[in-house]
């Protein structure tokens, strides 16, 4: 009977878990929104929208959200610019880790390999992970930075499972993440995937996407070690 139970730890240690960040282990509304206005009022660009249309962006890349709340695309890079010069400075302390969160990657972390596969830029990510003393239990954090094509693209989760060394014929990967973005990201990989409903979706959108969603990572971790 040990035997057979030391076996089962060894088995369930098998699994890669990839983390979202924004909405899945961090809120950074208002250091993102912030900044967004700030952009908007640099180049004085009359913006018709309101700050809950610049959080129904949040997921995508930083030109594609400027796009799709009305900056021209031959103007979006100049945006981008001013936004990133300014998110820098305010990013750390305007950002929180969402509930439980902390708890839910130090359990991950003892019996998976951990990632962050995040559309937000890698050298900012890092500081935030750093200020919540979380960063050591990453082995690889994927940002917009180190591929071309972002989520919900496979190429994200592909680079993060490749530095991991994956084997799907030995392991399990999963996807934690908030919005549709994550799990659609997933699937075009071909790994499983669970949706959180501590970010910036729903329910019945996440349930497009995957057949498991729960109410914030720590209980989509409990989830997995039980498997």
């Amino acid at each position: 009977m040990k035997q057979n139970k030391t076996q089962h730890c060894v088995d369930k240690k098998e699994m890669i878990i990839l983390f979202d960040l924004d909405g899945t282990l961090i809120d950074s509304t208002d250091a993102i929104t912030d900044t967004f206005l700030h952009a908007f009022s640099k180049h004085k660009f009359d913006f018709k929208g309101s700050v809950e249309d610049i959080k129904k962006q949040i997921g995508y890349p930083l030109d594609i959200m400027f796009e799709k709340l009305g900056v021209s695309k031959s103007k979006v890079w100049d945006f981008v610019d001013s936004y990133k010069t300014r998110y820098k400075d305010i990013s750390v302390a305007q950002t929180t880790l969402l509930e439980n969160a902390f708890e839910a990657v130090n359990l991950a972390s003892s019996f998976a390999k951990l990632g962050i596969v995040t559309t937000k830029t890698r050298i900012y990510s890092t500081p935030i992970l750093d200020n919540f003393d979380i960063t050591k239990h990453f082995e690889v954090i994927i940002g917009r930075e180190d591929v071309e094509n972002p989520k919900p693209h496979q190429e994200p989760i592909l680079k993060a499972l490749q530095s991991l060394n994956y084997d799907s014929s030995k392991q399990q990967a999963f996807m934690i993440g908030d919005t549709k973005l994550d799990l659609i990201s997933a699937q075009n990989a071909s790994i499983s995937s669970i949706g959180v409903l501590c970010g910036y979706s729903k329910e019945d959108e996440l349930l497009k996407y995957t057949n498991i969603v729960k109410k914030d990572s720590l209980e989509a971790i409990k989830y997995l070690s039980n498997l």
